[in-house]
């Protein structure tokens, strides 16, 4: 076990210590503190959840956060920690306080009762060695003006308005979208009316010279708001004329036409030349509807990374796609309580039961390639063939690697 240098210690930072927390994460993300940003834009991290290592001067060397998540996973919901803010000021760097803060977030996070941990990697190599997994893929496109799509009955009636964003008029609206949207897993939700805050807050330094955030909203013929896209325009003019891009932070959508009308909306706006998409699952709505989705030039990268904290609770708390009844040997360097070998059995309705079992393990793995299964966007298959999980002669790999899986492509719509 990794132990601290001589005179550090983590400690729960002090709601009077928040400016020395917020310094240290600004040194170690190379993000000035600026006004025209802090003065409109909430600090989200909850007042129990700033955790730091103090250096033997006194002075805080490392920082990390939390939020207290209800994620969305295949069939159901869990409570999970979302870490976030994790940062190490320079000068601090190789010395353990990194692993470290890990230790006392899973500690932390398992006190709480939350049975998986959530991020985002600032960088992709980081933090397997400590039991994440990548567990979905983001997808972002770049549509050209007028991209074809196809017709969906009911998208002609909808009706479209279009506003200034203010967060103060239509963060509600917003946040009950995103929230009858989380039957995706990963989908999280925004807790904290801080978070909630910065769905549509719109400092002038966020914009990178675009004009203010525009709000345009769906509606049916009863006047029920069906989605909303929030987006704003940049300026460009070339030779040739103008072609100014369409850049979306959000868009939220509870049905086809709803999807299909606001992307409509999107794709001709005069003066434009391409529309830049939002954070996508893989199989978003949009992917099926395009004519030709060659010149929307995608891109796909990691989106959420889950670690398993508490394994029984996590493997039941999600649903299967087929029944199983499989015997697992996970290895866990951080949760020694995870490993071991656990037999899952689900039935036809998807609900499991996970116990301790001395019986020969089918699969063998680490908790990593467990937390990448979670979200049911990743193949057991597909592990097992590229050597990250073992599996026993004779067993009906496809079968089990189903039962993991999920209809529907796990994302999180959003960065925290």
């Amino acid at each position: 076990m990794s132990e601290l240098p001589d005179g550090y210690r983590v400690l729960q930072v002090p709601a009077e210590r928040q400016e020395e927390f917020l310094a240290v994460d600004r040194l170690a993300f190379v993000i000035p503190p600026d006004p025209a940003v802090d003065d409109v834009v909430p600090f989200p991290v909850p007042a129990d959840r700033m955790v730091a290592v103090e250096a033997p001067d006194g002075a805080l060397a490392a920082v990390h956060g939390s939020y207290p998540f209800r994620l969305p996973v295949p069939g159901g919901v869990v409570p999970c920690a979302g870490l976030t803010w994790v940062g190490v000021r320079p000068e601090h760097r190789r010395r353990g306080l990194l692993r470290a803060m890990i230790r006392a977030h899973l500690d932390r996070a398992l006190a709480r009762g939350e049975v998986v941990s959530a991020l985002f990697a600032a960088e992709a190599g980081i933090y397997g060695r400590f039991g994440y997994g990548s567990a979905a893929d983001e997808l972002r496109l770049t549509l050209p003006r007028r991209a074809a799509l196809r017709p969906v009955p009911g998208s002609e009636e909808l009706s479209v308005r279009l506003e200034a964003a203010d967060e103060a008029r239509h963060g509600a609206l917003v946040q009950d979208l995103h929230e009858r949207m989380a039957h995706r897993p990963g989908w999280a939700t925004r807790p904290t009316p801080e978070l909630r805050v910065r769905a549509l807050v719109d400092p002038p330094p966020w914009r990178d010279g675009a004009e203010p955030l525009l709000l345009a909203t769906v509606a049916d013929a009863s006047g029920e708001v069906r989605g909303a896209a929030a987006f704003a325009r940049k300026a460009q003019w070339e030779p040739t004329g103008p072609s100014a891009v369409v850049r979306v932070r959000q868009l939220l959508a509870l049905d086809a036409a709803a999807t299909h009308r606001l992307w409509s909306f999107l794709l001709d706006l005069d003066l434009t030349a391409t529309v830049e998409s939002p954070i996508l699952a893989v199989d978003d709505p949009l992917t099926h509807l395009l004519v030709d989705a060659r010149p929307a030039r995608p891109r796909v990268t990691d989106n959420v990374w889950v670690r398993v904290l508490d394994l029984p609770a996590a493997l039941a708390g999600r649903r299967y796609a087929a029944p199983v009844d499989v015997v697992l040997d996970v290895t866990d360097a951080l949760v020694p309580a995870n490993a071991g070998r656990w037999r899952l059995v689900a039935d036809a309705s998807g609900a499991a039961e996970v116990v301790r079992t001395e019986a020969d393990p089918d699969v063998s793995l680490d908790v990593r390639e467990l937390g990448a299964l979670y979200l049911g966007g990743r193949s057991l298959a597909a592990q097992a063939a590229a050597g990250l999980v073992r599996v026993r002669d004779g067993l009906d790999v496809p079968a089990v690697a189903a039962a993991f899986t999920w209809p529907v492509a796990p994302v999180c719509s959003w960065i925290f």
